[in-house]
């Protein structure tokens, strides 16, 4: 904790790069639900520079306190406080809107989770919306370093249903539901920034 606000420094760390994809990305976006808004750093970063969208954060009931908190400190005019969020209990009581951002949930989440996130989506995304996906994944079974491989391995030990997921896994969940990628986008630490648009006619 710092100043009684919950800390993640991969959050410091990566909010910039992730800041520069997202800006031409969602130029043409309003209504932005932000799934797992964990510590809350992102959201209150991302919000004042993006002032055309209207951030809505979301996550477990848990980590509503700590959000509120970041938010508290840093207010803006487009932020919203936490949505109560389980992707795992539909439906979800979220408004449509034509943007999505979530960061590192899809190799915390359950496998299970992650495909319940996508089913989800699909009832909230308006015709065109624009998803972001940011965290590490495989390609074709393979670690893209070294460095994923040991991190893979220490989610495992703490948590069997946790892991680093393979890309293809995760567009062929999205190309289900009517999303098509757009970008990948190489970040820093060994992670990835995944773009995808939603067809019209879905």
């Amino acid at each position: 904790m710092i100043m009684d606000k919950p800390f993640s420094q991969a959050c410091e760390n990566n909010k910039r790069p992730i800041l520069e994809k997202l800006i031409p990305a969602l130029a043409g976006s309003r209504q932005l639900l932000e799934i797992g808004s964990g510590t809350g750093q992102h959201a209150v970063f991302f919000a004042p520079r993006l002032p055309h969208l209207h951030w809505h954060t979301s996550d477990l009931l848990q980590n509503h306190a700590g959000i509120n908190r970041w938010i508290d400190a840093f207010p803006a005019a487009n932020l919203h406080r936490p949505l109560a969020l389980d992707v795992n209990q539909c439906p979800w009581s979220v408004s449509v809107v034509d943007a999505v951002f979530t960061a590192n949930t899809c190799h915390i989440m359950p496998w299970s989770a992650v495909e319940a996130m996508f089913a989800g989506l699909k009832k909230i995304l308006a015709p065109r919306a624009v998803v972001v996906i940011y965290g590490p994944f495989k390609y074709r079974g393979r670690f893209t370093t070294e460095s994923n491989a040991r991190f893979d391995q220490w989610l495992k030990a703490g948590a069997s249903h946790q892991g680093i997921r393979d890309i293809e896994a995760v567009t062929e969940l999205a190309c289900a539901v009517g999303l098509d990628l757009v970008a990948d986008h190489s970040m820093p630490a060994n992670n990835q920034l995944l773009v995808f648009n939603r067809a019209l006619s879905e």
